[in-house]
């Protein structure tokens, strides 16, 4: 098996599983329970916290993680938990990219339902115009929300720059990025960033599914500038109620400690480039991340293709949509492409542990692909 769908889901490292593992069978108290095996549970939850907040770069007297069931709630608490909070003015705007993530999309649909103005700034090439942004911030902005690594094309946005110059512009504005796919894979910490709220996933860097987290300023948290949307027992400091699960919090807190080979990452994303069928097109962004290459096919729709290598035991994915229940992202259009090229676009996505071999047999079956699929057609 060659899989190169890292950017969907990684395997769970033996560390993480292992520590998962102890969790659930030797540490599975309540951590709210003020008893001793409570007591037990909630160091290591403690524990996990801290080694999350480590790996990005925060420190608890500026800022409180919140562990999430995922990086999708982690989006959902940041948008509508802002969104909802009781601040002038009556009349509000967001401001996000064109190219961002459905769990960012649906929510800023919900929130414009509701009356509030949302503005999307262009993202063509795979960049982002800061003065754009800045443009778009008036004094009724409350939140520029901002993608820092895109799912499909692999471009790192300079959200630092847009961040900076908006809080100058409006020092009341919260800042909010989806680092889901940039957290472990580029250098960033919550300083370097300036981001208000950071959502991070487990599952993107082999931590189990079922486990997130929103890095929060502790000065968004004292402004009352974020509200929680769960509501119930008061866990995780009253910001997402319901009892933790400390055994995904621990696996979580054990992966971030592993590092991502990213040279070995670039490395194996240049020898595909390098060596692609002519027929084939890389979508090279102006700042690419090391991890994630989107490719064009010719006139190849990307499920045939995908088809086609996962007979071969070859994974990969589609370019043109950002989940399996049809919401079509529309990034890739977003980034330049016409429709018909973004239906035939696959997304090549590394872990860093790939070989030489492991490519070489990928461009291998893709070149092989693109010839029998097109005499096909």
């Amino acid at each position: 098996m060659i899989y190169l769908d890292n950017s969907a889901t990684t395997r769970v490292s033996d560390a993480a599983s292992e520590k998962m593992l102890y969790a659930a069978r030797e540490c599975w108290g309540n951590p709210s329970s003020l008893h001793e095996f409570g007591l037990n549970a909630e160091r290591l939850l403690s524990e996990a916290r801290a080694n999350v907040m480590s790996a990005l770069g925060a420190k608890s007297r500026e800022h409180t993680l919140v562990f999430t069931s995922s990086g999708t709630e982690a989006n959902n608490l940041a948008l509508f938990g802002v969104a909802n909070a009781k601040r002038r003015p009556v009349k509000k705007r967001i401001i996000t990219d064109n190219s961002q993530h459905a769990s960012v999309m649906r929510p800023l649909e919900r929130l414009e339902e509701q009356g509030i103005e949302i503005v999307y700034v262009s993202t063509k090439g795979g960049k982002i115009d800061v003065n754009e942004i800045v443009d778009a911030i008036d004094e009724n902005t409350i939140l520029l929300s901002l993608m820092l690594v895109n799912n499909e094309t692999g471009a790192i946005y300079d959200v630092a720059s847009a961040f900076s110059k908006a809080k100058r512009k409006n020092a009341n504005i919260v800042t909010h990025t989806d680092a889901i796919q940039g957290f472990r894979k580029i250098p960033f910490s919550a300083k370097s960033l300036g981001a208000d709220l950071i959502s991070v996933s487990g599952h993107k860097l082999h931590a189990p599914k079922g486990i997130g987290a929103l890095l929060i300023s502790n000065e968004v948290i004292k402004a009352k500038k974020i509200i929680p949307i769960t509501l119930g027992g008061g866990q995780e400091g009253s910001l997402r109620s319901g009892t933790e699960s400390v055994p995904l919090a621990a696996a979580f807190g054990e992966a971030v400690k592993e590092d991502f080979n990213a040279k070995n990452a670039s490395d194996m994303r240049k020898r595909i480039i390098d060596a692609l069928p002519e027929s084939v097109r890389a979508n090279i962004p102006q700042n690419p991340a090391p991890h994630i290459l989107s490719l064009t096919l010719p006139s190849i729709k990307s499920e045939t293709m995908l088809h086609f290598l996962s007979a071969r035991g070859i994974y990969v994915s589609s370019g043109s949509a950002c989940s399996s229940h049809g919401h079509a992202s529309g990034t890739l259009e977003s980034f330049g492409l016409e429709s018909k090229e973004a239906d035939c676009t696959i997304r090549v996505s590394l872990s860093g542990e790939e070989s030489e071999s492991d490519i070489d047999t990928f461009i291998a079956a893709l070149a092989e692909g693109v010839d029998s699929l097109i005499r096909i057609k």
